[in-house]
């Protein structure tokens, strides 16, 4: 387990890395997700190694701190505290592209975003919370550790990366968020990321009035086209 950890991690940061510049166009952004992902990931293993390596709050969850932790729990924690952060980040950088290519700026697509994703999101967090917090009521430890790691880190996850720190940092970033090199536009769904929205349309032209047009006459006859 030792030894597979990391290739694992690897991988999965890879692939969704990959992923996110193709789906939104912008190296910045899924560079982004990268970080605050790896930071959730980081709050699940904090949250392990306190309550049953240190024994802060074990009583809470019913038991005494062992000291250890199962060695399959940290790589099963992160794939699917990933797959949940990454979902939760999707839904609202979605939103938030929306605006920005509606012409929003930067800080008015943020804010239509967060204001767009929060119930929903927030919802979903609370759901997963309740579900993991489950496992926690069980007397095998191994179940209170997956609890306890995925409980606390989709708290998290949903309260203070997704809704404090993700719109900070877009906001600080302003216009580079939706950075993307050239030679990547060709393999993004969207092209070199959002467009600014089309201006308006230039004012039509005289227009010639609609039904049939009466042929010119010359001299009083009817007009003949030259064969020639």
């Amino acid at each position: 387990m030792a030894s597979s950890i990391v290739p694992v991690i690897l991988f999965v940061m890879g692939i969704t890395f990959v992923l996110m510049i193709v789906s939104f166009g912008s190296l910045v952004i899924a560079a982004t997700s990268m970080v605050l992902n790896l930071l959730s990931v980081g709050a699940a293993y904090g949250a392990l190694s306190a309550v049953f390596v240190h024994g802060w709050g074990a009583g809470l969850v019913g038991t005494q701190a062992p000291g250890v932790i199962e060695a399959w729990i940290p790589l099963f924690v992160f794939v699917v505290l990933f797959g949940l952060s990454m979902d939760y980040n999707v839904f609202v950088v979605s939103r938030i592209r929306e605006g920005h290519i509606s012409g929003q700026p930067t800080r008015q697509a943020v804010a239509y975003g967060i204001r767009s994703t929060a119930g929903v999101v927030t919802s979903a967090a609370i759901i997963m919370v309740a579900v993991f917090a489950v496992f926690g009521l069980l007397n095998l430890q191994q179940f209170k550790q997956l609890a306890v790691g995925l409980a606390v880190s989709v708290l998290i996850d949903a309260t203070v990366i997704r809704a404090v720190l993700l719109p900070s940092v877009m906001v600080l970033l302003g216009d580079r968020n939706w950075y993307l090199p050239r030679w990547l536009a060709g393999f993004t769904a969207g092209g070199a990321g959002p467009r600014p929205p089309a201006g308006p349309p230039a004012p039509a032209g005289p227009s010639r009035p609609a039904g049939p047009h009466p042929e010119p006459a010359t001299g009083g006859r009817p007009w003949i086209r030259s064969s020639s």
